[in-house]
């Protein structure tokens, strides 16, 4: 038997439309025996099941089915291997490979396609690849070019069948209920039964029965047995009133022929109620098909074809069957089909994907590129180092839907409701039938006294009846959708956002604490600075300074120091040229000499200068005079012959959009605070650029942890922002950590919300997202609140016609998704300059320039 390891398992699970059916799904979850928690995403369609022991999986899906819902595991790391095989000759061999392959552990399934020769393996991501090749081997075959995964993702299928089929009905519905509706008309204004009262209530139950048989089986199926389950549902609901509504057509007839008392027919509402329960059920499966559009275009982008150079030949495959270790062909304007390292050529790459700057970057032999960016004009040969879902595309994608599916803590007071919404409907509803049986007179006066200007209410009619159309009206009304939908539509809508926009959020309880923060602690290297020294200042003394940066340049040319890194980028910036260096010397602490048109030279300390007077005085007077800015280095460049010849100064420098960030920062009430363990001097040269007050300098990563926790003992909500290991338990005791994705895999794992583009652009982004977002949220549960306060009392004093109810049920559900797909429009900041823009997503921890 195949049993689950203790953590997560996911399920995806159908048949569920509304909170109340979420909420039976997580019950009957949680009453398996070795489930510590679950949590259930209408949205997402799926169930997260966190285990305490080993369990059969297969029992999860029976608790599930039992619930009266489908369900089926699914794994966020599962994956499909496509083996290449040599050596295959008939459906014997075929035979062996799939068994010799099912015996590796991890192994799913396996499927041979005999005449392509090729083997597809479905398995856990942690499938041991080298395990499928030995098996491969030891079976008696060979691979042919190694392996390739791809991952298979038919939710957007699922989505778009689901749509077509919620159409179908519809369309059947209505074909059916505007005849009702043009032979009700009469009868509801003017009390016209046509051709005859008997004729309209054969007519009205025999256009019905279709609607509710045929275009409603569905929701009465659902209906039914959530009933006999003992978890009753919103199909529960219009199954109760859409039957109680047809019957009386039936029993009006049987009153026609003096069988039983006379009673209001409402056989033709049964259809309306129907009609338009899936007309709204359709509206809400196509808003919420589009919620997660973002992350569906994210998925797209991984989709494709890739050129690649096997020997000397080139082959056009899918991505899907591009393995580790293939040298791509990039073509200009072409995609890059997958994660790899360029090789040969030189181009410009368009990375507004993954940055979220508008601007190409020029990317050359040796630097790193990201799968779905775009190529400039050059031709690039890239060698493949990351697959299906080892991309960066596929781990980002991974932490947005694991994002989506998670709760926020807004939604307990929503969960709670829902969980007892449906009992307490239909106690109201049993209720409102009782007291008109017993209290006509007295619930009757509203209806009565309303009667000449609500040509629907019938208050003359006899006590059973209008007992039936109140209780009816009170079923169809009330809905728990709008209440369950207001918070996880506008979180998917949010989540995926960010993600097109350089916000990667871990879970809705980051977003939502985010909205509350008062305070952002920034880091200083690599979070306000651009994290790598470059030159500020090149001061000529003997000589020009074009001239000293020249020898310099020279001299540092071979180096890695990220110093004499600095050094040749500004001159190569400046264009300026330089010459071979002969019998060059590294002095290790001290800088480096040689000899530059036959001239010796050197570049570094002013320690080099010690042994030479008077240069040793002007060598200190130069540092002095570029050592005024603190948080400088300075580099001097000396000769020979002619002493001093200049001196450059070296420092980390601000980033672009830091000072506008934190003004931005702060005129949304939040204040901006620097953490760093850099020296006082160098923190409040950065500060003063970036217009921050208050600084904190010098501190160890306990200190930074401390400074943390006393402003929040101080009552402040504290985020912090940093890109280090020294700042990862900062991140976590903050109240929201966040972490620049250029940064160390550490501080990444302990952030809340990674920012994935450059800069500090999708630091404000995040925080006013996230404040849209719940702005949205609130207005959601406010209207679904609303919405079902003022409408109930309404259906049970009589004045609310079953057909108006059932719409104005049908009209709140769309309503709380429509309002919740207007967050993107959003209008989110674009950066101070015109050249940021925030389309960006997605940013690789690269190791290139």
């Amino acid at each position: 038997m195949a049993r689950s390891r203790s953590g997560t398992v996911r399920l995806h699970i159908e048949g569920m439309h509304c909170a109340a059916c979420v909420a039976a799904v997580e019950r009957a979850l949680r009453q398996v025996e070795g489930v510590a928690d679950a949590t259930v995403s209408l949205v997402e369609e799926t169930a997260r099941a966190r285990l305490a022991t080993e369990i059969d999986p297969t029992i999860l899906i029976d608790a599930v089915r039992k619930a009266g819902y489908e369900a089926q595991i699914v794994s966020d790391r599962s994956s499909e291997v496509r083996l290449p095989i040599e050596g295959m000759t008939c459906a014997a061999c075929a035979r062996a490979l799939e068994t010799a392959l099912r015996s590796v552990p991890g192994v799913e399934d396996v499927s041979i396609d005999l005449t392509e020769g090729i083997a597809a393996v479905k398995g856990s991501r942690d499938l041991q690849r080298d395990g499928l090749r030995q098996a491969v081997e030891r079976a008696g075959y060979r691979l042919s070019d190694g392996l390739g995964a791809v991952t298979t993702d038919d939710r957007d299928v699922r989505g778009t069948r689901r749509l077509a089929a919620a159409r179908r009905r519809l369309w059947t519905a209505w074909l059916l209920a505007v005849p009702i509706v043009g032979w009700m008309l009469p009868e509801m204004l003017f009390g016209i039964r046509w051709p005859s009262p008997l004729g309209f209530h054969i007519a009205m139950t025999v256009l019905a029965a279709p609607v509710l048989i045929i275009a409603g089986r569905s929701t009465l199926v659902a209906g039914v047995r959530s009933a006999f389950r003992g978890r009753p549902t919103m199909d529960t609901l219009i199954t109760l009133g859409a039957t109680a509504s047809f019957i009386t057509g039936p029993l009006s007839i049987a009153a026609e022929w003096g069988l039983v008392p006379p009673i209001l027919d409402s056989a033709g509402v049964s259809a309306m109620i129907m009609a338009f329960h899936l007309t709204g059920r359709y509206l809400e499966a196509r808003a919420m098909h589009r919620t997660s559009g973002a992350l569906r275009r994210l998925l797209r982008l991984g989709e494709g074809s890739a050129r690649v150079l096997r020997g000397e030949e080139e082959h056009e495959i899918p991505v899907s069957r591009v393995i580790v270790g293939d040298l791509m062909l990039v073509r200009p304007g072409e995609r890059i089909p997958t994660d790899g390292v360029i090789e040969r050529g030189t181009s410009e790459v368009d990375e507004s994907l993954v940055t979220g700057e508008s601007l190409p970057v020029l990317r050359t032999a040796g630097d790193s590129v990201v799968g779905a960016t775009i190529n400039g004009d050059g031709l690039l040969h890239v060698r493949a180092t990351g697959i299906g879902e080892d991309t960066f595309l596929a781990r980002m994608i991974r932490l947005v839907r694991e994002a989506q599916a998670t709760k926020v803590p807004i939604q307990t007071f929503a969960d709670r409701v829902t969980g007892i919404f449906v009992p307490i409907v239909l106690a109201i509803a049993s209720g409102t039938f009782a007291a008109w049986l017993l209290f006509p007179d007295a619930l009757g006066a509203v209806a009565h006294y309303l009667s000449p200007y609500l040509p629907w209410v019938t208050s003359g009619a006899s006590p059973l009846s209008l007992a039936l159309y109140s209780a009816i009206a009170v079923l169809v009304l009330a809905c728990p959708c709008a209440l369950g939908l207001a918070t996880p539509t506008a979180l998917v809508v949010g989540i995926g956002l960010g993600a097109t926009h350089g916000v990667l959020v871990r879970s809705g309880e980051a977003m939502q604490a985010l909205t509350e923060i008062s305070h952002i602690a920034v880091d200083k290297t690599g979070t306000l600075t651009v994290g790598t020294p470059r030159v500020v200042e090149v001061v000529g003394e003997a000589v020009h300074a074009d001239t000293a940066l020249r020898i310099a340049a020279a001299l540092e040319a071979a180096s890695t120091h990220p110093l004499a890194v600095a050094i040749v980028d500004h001159a190569q910036a400046r264009s300026i040229d330089t010459e071979a260096v002969e019998e060059a010397v590294n002095l290790p602490g001290f800088g480096v000499r040689g000899v530059v048109d036959g001239e010796r030279v050197w570049v570094g300390r002013k320690d080099l200068f010690a042994d030479r007077s008077p240069e040793k005085t002007v060598a200190a007077r130069l540092e002095a005079r570029l050592l005024e800015t603190g948080g400088r280095t300075v580099v001097l460049v000396g000769h020979e012959r002619l002493g001093v010849l200049g001196g450059i100064a070296i420092a980390d420098t601000l980033r672009e959009d830091a000072s506008w960030a934190v003004g931005r920062l702060r005129r949304r009430g939040i204040e901006p605070v620097m953490l760093t363990g850099d020296n006082e001097s160098a923190a409040s040269r950065i500060a003063t650029e970036a217009g921050i007050e208050a600084v904190h300098a010098a501190l160890t990563p306990e200190e930074k942890l401390e400074a943390i926790r006393a402003r929040q003992r101080d009552g402040a909500r504290v985020a912090m922002v940093g890109d280090g290991i020294n700042d990862a338990p900062a991140l976590k005791a903050a109240d929201v950590g966040i972490a620049m994705a250029a940064g160390t895999d550490i501080a990444i794992e302990a952030a809340d919300i990674t920012l994935t583009g450059g800069g500090l652009l999708p630091l404000v982004v995040a925080v006013e997202l996230t404040r849209g977002t719940f702005r949205r949220i609130r207005g959601n549960l406010l209207w679904a609140s609303l919405y079902n306060l003022i409408a109930l009392p309404l259906a049970v004093v009589g004045i609310l016609h079953p057909l108006i109810a059932e719409a104005a049920m049908a009209l709140s559900s769309v309503t709380v998704v429509s309002n919740s797909l207007r967050l993107r429009r959003l209008r989110l900041p674009t950066g101070a300059t015109s050249g940021q823009d925030s389309r960006g997503a997605l940013h690789p921890r690269s190791s290139s320039p």
